[in-house]
């Protein structure tokens, strides 16, 4: 909101300079933009209004502001003779020259219409200087009243030539289905069932608390005008403002909520401008349409909870000085005070709002740097926390760095993740599954078509972040993501993970593009710093490369089975969508975290001494059928060690190799078994022994041969 002083001082006497009222107003909650120049004892000060607070939206919201923060008097518009901003005595009533009706009372509280014989020309130079400092374009002297009316008391208003609205006649009323209307930008728009309007006998003139319609627009040609000054439902004015995808300042006051007991005042004020330039004058009384009537709230403020929430004793005088320099009617109670809050103060709902205006003009700098004291134990923390600082750590310690995505995408990077996934049936053929992401939540008025949906999953935000990286130059991109993903019925809580370019087994070693196995061994660590054992199964996802793609598989415990993930290469025709090279090779997982704090092993967090007798470490070659998954060698293997002289400690593949001294359709694949006691140090006998019974069951199971 850009406060032109010399305006400001009409209101409130100050003397201080436009730099000392920033300083001022700033440590009350209102962040200075800008400060401009206009002359010898002029300037504009450009504030932030934050969104609550649509009454400072206007010169006498902020003037009331000032006016409190320097504790001087507010002058407020008047109708008696020798005012500083004066009202026109228009009285309230019947008009003969129009008929108004609300036909949507809900949307539509309150609608009221002045009529008005004017002579239209260039508004004289101080008003046209006003609006342009305060970042208005003037048009006509007509258009520059409603424009000097919206910024002077935040009351948006508009002004229709009366002799092209048929039948003399205003309708608030909801569009029809398909209606159209050409706004006063030019451009033809379609409405719908949930839009109000504002309608003459025959079709809609305005959309309202938007834009005006451009077949009864103020013209040079104009000798009659039916001002518009209305109430409208918020929460319409916004829905509407972005399904037009159109934003102006009559719908930014309207849909943060404006004042419903102001319409005959805003009127009145803009008669009076009228004659003031002798452009026009009003004709008739004000017609004043009510569907409902809004009271102002009656709040309650006890000076135990002030002093206790400031943290400080505010003098009784000094609050009740802040709440009535605010607008605010004070009286006393036993315990504190009885507060109403008037009706443009749309924010103040609950004693604690009472109390943050307090606090703002008593000053945020007396209140004492302490804490509360305490007392009651604090809530113990959600267990999820520590696991996600758990998985944040394991995953920063592999060289991956956290993203933080956007929970609202846009659904057209859904759509080229969508597909069935298919899983091989043991019985022979496949199992088709249910849409990758089924039930996605679309958001019914989104802020951008770039944020239309809540995301299903966290892949296709991390796809994008690793494009954009790419895109700035970034050959290796290794990220992670926790977050949240949505469907219609569900909100878990998962982690995501996508890696790009090269990767190292050793520091020593050279540099190789990452691979499946790589991506896999990230999924198993986090897996078992969780407490839960996984497997994996060869699937077939629709965003993912065939043959290089698994399903995530809990292998132990009451949760045995359940697929709590996927792990593979993105699609190439996937990357190139979002904005990849077709050429790199990008690895993704993503895991349900929920569902893995519930398959946890009972005593999986129990610490485990190290230990203190050395391990011994058997490398062992075999060749098996190609067709084998590596996961059933290693199932085999556990299985048949659990009872040997030589306790096997772990597991690992180091090697795979087919080809030349492999027989076709045959795999040679190199495990290493590392064998360790608690209360001993091992022999060789018993090493050989469990070696030997390991094979054994190898070449039972899957008839293996040792190379």
């Amino acid at each position: 909101m850009r406060l032109v002083i010399s305006w400001l001082r009409e209101f409130v006497d100050i003397k201080a300079s436009a730099e000392e009222i920033a300083e001022t107003v700033s440590l009350r909650g209102f962040e200075v933009a800008a400060i401009e120049p206009l002359g010898a004892d002029d300037a504009v000060i450009d504030f932030e209004v934050t969104a609550n607070r649509p009454d400072c939206l206007s010169v006498i919201g902020l003037a009331r502001e000032v006016a409190t923060a320097f504790d001087l008097p507010l002058t407020l518009p008047s109708a008696e003779g020798g005012a500083r901003i004066r009202l026109a005595a228009v009285p309230v009533g019947k008009s003969d020259r129009i008929t108004v009706s609300i036909d949507d009372g809900e949307l539509c509280p309150r609608y009221a219409v002045a009529v008005a014989e004017v002579k239209v020309g260039p508004s004289p130079a101080w008003l046209a200087a006003r609006l342009q400092a305060a970042g208005v374009r003037p048009i006509s002297s007509i258009v520059d009243v409603t424009n000097y009316v919206n910024l002077e008391l935040g009351q948006p208003m508009h002004a229709f030539d009366l002799t092209k609205l048929a039948g003399s006649e205003i309708h608030a009323r909801r569009a029809r289905a398909g209606e159209t209307i050409t706004t006063l930008d030019g451009v033809k728009r379609t409405l719908d069932a949930e839009m109000l309007v504002i309608a003459d006998r025959d079709r809609a003139q305005a959309v309202a608390g938007v834009i005006g319609g451009a077949d009864s627009e103020v013209s040079a040609t104009t000798t009659m005008v039916a001002f518009e000054s209305a109430y409208f439902k918020p929460a319409s004015v916004r829905r509407t403002s972005k399904r037009l995808g159109l934003k102006t300042e009559a719908s930014a006051r309207f849909e943060r909520g404006g004042d419903p007991n102001a319409q005959v005042v805003a009127l009145q004020r803009a008669v009076a401008l009228m004659e003031q330039i002798n452009t026009g004058c009003a004709i008739g009384a004000i017609v004043d349409c009510k569907s409902s009537e809004t009271t102002p709230r009656h709040l309650r403020l006890r000076r135990n909870r002030l002093t206790g929430l400031l943290g400080a004793i505010v003098p009784d005088v000094e609050v009740e000085r802040i709440l009535r320099g605010l607008g605010l009617a004070v009286s006393s109670a036993p315990d504190g005070w009885q507060v109403t809050a008037p009706t443009f103060r749309v924010d103040l709902l609950r004693e604690v709002d009472l109390i943050e205006e307090v606090g703002r003009h008593y000053g945020f700098d007396k209140l004492p740097a302490a804490f509360p004291p305490v007392t009651r134990a604090a809530p113990p923390p959600d267990p999820r926390v520590g696991r996600d600082q758990l998985v944040r750590r394991a995953l920063t310690a592999a060289g991956l760095s956290e993203a933080v995505t956007f929970g609202f995408i846009e659904a057209k990077a859904i759509d080229v993740f969508r597909g069935r996934q298919r899983s091989p049936d043991p019985q022979g053929g496949e199992v088709v599954g249910a849409d990758t992401f089924e039930n996605v939540l679309t958001i019914a008025n989104p802020l951008s078509a770039k944020f239309d949906t809540l995301r299903p999953s966290l892949l296709p935000g991390l796809v994008d972040a690793v494009a954009h990286n790419r895109r700035h130059g970034r050959r290796d991109v290794r990220l992670f993501e926790i977050g949240a993903r949505f469907t219609t019925s569900t909100e878990r809580r998962s982690l995501g993970m996508a890696w790009t370019g090269a990767t190292s087994a050793h520091w020593s070693g050279g540099a190789r593009d990452v691979d499946f196995f790589d991506v896999k061994g990230l999924v198993e660590q986090v897996c078992t710093i969780l407490g839960v054992r996984v497997r994996t199964e060869p699937i077939v996802a629709p965003f993912l490369v065939p043959g290089q793609c698994a399903a995530v598989i809990v292998a132990d415990g009451p949760e045995r089975g359940a697929v709590v993930g996927l792990t593979g290469q993105l699609s190439p025709a996937v990357a190139d969508a979002r904005g990849l090279p077709r050429q790199d090779r990008v690895m993704m997982a993503e895991l349900d975290l929920d569902h893995l704090s519930k398959a946890r092993a009972a005593g999986s967090d129990a610490i485990v001494p190290l230990a203190r007798y050395p391990f011994v470490v058997r490398d062992l070659s075999i060749v098996v059928a190609d067709t084998l998954p590596a996961e059933i060698i290693r199932d085999t293997i556990q299985a048949s060690g659990r009872d040997l002289p030589a306790p096997l400690a772990s597991v690992g593949f180091f090697a795979r190799y087919h080809g030349k001294g492999v027989p076709e359709g045959a795999v040679s694949i190199s495990v290493r078994l590392t064998f360790q006691a608690a209360d001993r140090t091992l022999t060789d006998v018993e090493v050989q022994h469990s070696v030997e019974t390991i094979l054994a069951a190898l070449v039972r199971e899957h008839g293996a041969i040792q190379k």
